[in-house]
C-alpha cells in the first residue's frame, strides 16, 4: 500500500512535515515534553548531542546519556498535539518515505511524557512525582480511531460512566493502560500512581471557572471519590490519554511521569517547581541508561 501525499507530508527532505524528523533521527527512548524550554534542560545533561531540529512548537533534540541515545520531543499542550507527534514519530520510523510504504520492519519506542499536572488526591504533595497506570480521556481523541475498542479498559469506563453519571453529549471517556515494562521503573521510588485523567481544555473541562461556568461544577469532586478496585484518579491534565491509546494502537510502549504543581482539592499551587522538575528529569534519564 502506497500512502498519498495528502496522507502522509513530506518536507523536501523526505521528513515528517510537522516534527521535521527521519528514522536515523530518533532514538528508541523518546521523552515528550510539554514545553519547548524543556528540550534544552533535559539535554544539557547528555553527553554529546548529535541532531537537533525545530519547527513550530515541535523542538528536538538527540544525543547520548551514559552511552544510551536518547531523543527529547516538545509537544505543546493537548491531545491534537499529541496526535501529530505520535503518528508522526512513528510514520518516520516504520514508513519508507520515498517508496511511500511500510517497511518489512517495524520499529516500536519507549516513550515517556516528563509534565506537570495537578493531584485530585488530598494526600498528594505538591512537588511530589505521579505516574499514571492508566489514562482515562475525556477528550474523545481516541474515538476516531478504528480499533480502539481493542486497547480500551472497557469494566473501567463503564464505572466511570456509572459513577459520574456522564452525560451523553460528553465524549465517551476511554482508558489505556500504561507499558508495564517503563511503569515497572518507577515502583518503589516513591512515586505515586494511578489513573490520570485527560481533560481536552484547561478551564472548563478541568472545572475551572473564571467568566464562564463550567457544565459540571463537580466534576473534580466526581474524579476525587471514584475508584475501581485499588485504583483512584489520581490527576488531572491534557496529554495521557492520547498517549497511551495512541501508542498502544501503534506498538510502542508508553508512560507518562509528572510533577504535581497543584493540588486542586486543597487549592494549593506550588510556589516553586523548577527543583521537583530537575528531580524527575534525573531520575527518568538514570532509569533509561541504568
Amino acid at each position: 500500500m502506497k500512502f498519498p501525499e495528502t496522507e502522509l507530508i513530506l518536507t523536501h527532505e523526505h521528513r515528517v512535515y510537522h516534527l521535521n524528523l527521519k528514522n536515523e533521527d530518533i532514538a528508541d527512548d523518546v521523552l515528550l515534553v510539554g514545553d519547548q524550554n524543556r528540550v534544552a534542560e533535559i539535554s544539557k545533561y547528555f553527553d554529546k548531542i548529535d541532531f537537533k531540529t525545530a519547527h513550530r512548537e515541535f523542538i528536538t533534540h538527540t544525543g547520548f546519556f551514559n552511552g544510551r541515545r536518547i531523543s527529547v520531543v516538545s509537544t505543546g499542550i493537548g491531545t491534537d498535539n499529541i496526535d501529530i507527534v505520535l503518528n508522526e514519530l512513528d510514520a518516520a520510523i516504520n514508513i519508507d518515505p520515498v517508496k511511500r510504504e511500510l517497511n518489512p520492519s517495524r520499529r516500536s519506542l519507549n516513550i515517556y511524557r516528563l509534565g506537570t499536572s495537578g493531584a485530585l488526591q488530598e494526600s498528594i504533595p505538591v512537588n511530589g512525582l505521579v505516574a499514571s497506570s492508566h489514562g482515562i480521556g475525556l477528550d474523545g481523541l481516541l474515538n476516531f480511531y478504528a480499533d480502539w475498542k481493542t486497547i480500551n479498559e472497557g469494566n473501567i469506563s463503564d464505572a466511570f460512566i456509572q459513577h459520574t453519571s456522564w452525560p451523553e453529549n460528553l465524549p465517551y471517556p476511554y482508558c489505556v493502560s500504561a507499558a508495564d515494562k517503563l511503569l515497572d521503573k518507577f515502583k518503589n521510588t516513591g512515586t505515586y500512581m494511578g489513573i490520570t485523567a485527560t481533560a481536552p481544555g484547561f478551564y472548563g473541562p478541568q472545572g475551572r471557572e473564571l467568566r464562564l461556568k463550567a457544565a459540571m461544577p463537580a466534576l473534580n469532586n466526581l474524579l476525587n471519590t471514584f475508584s475501581y478496585n485499588t485504583l483512584q484518579i489520581i490527576n488531572f491534565e491534557m496529554e495521557t490519554s492520547a498517549l497511551y491509546g495512541l501508542g498502544k494502537l501503534l506498538g510502542h510502549n508508553c508512560l507518562t511521569v509528572c510533577v504535581i504543581i497543584a493540588n486542586r482539592m486543597r487549592r494549593e499551587f506550588s510556589k516553586d517547581y523548577s527543583k521537583s522538575v530537575e528531580i524527575l528529569i534525573e531520575q527518568c534519564l538514570n532509569k533509561i541508561a541504568g
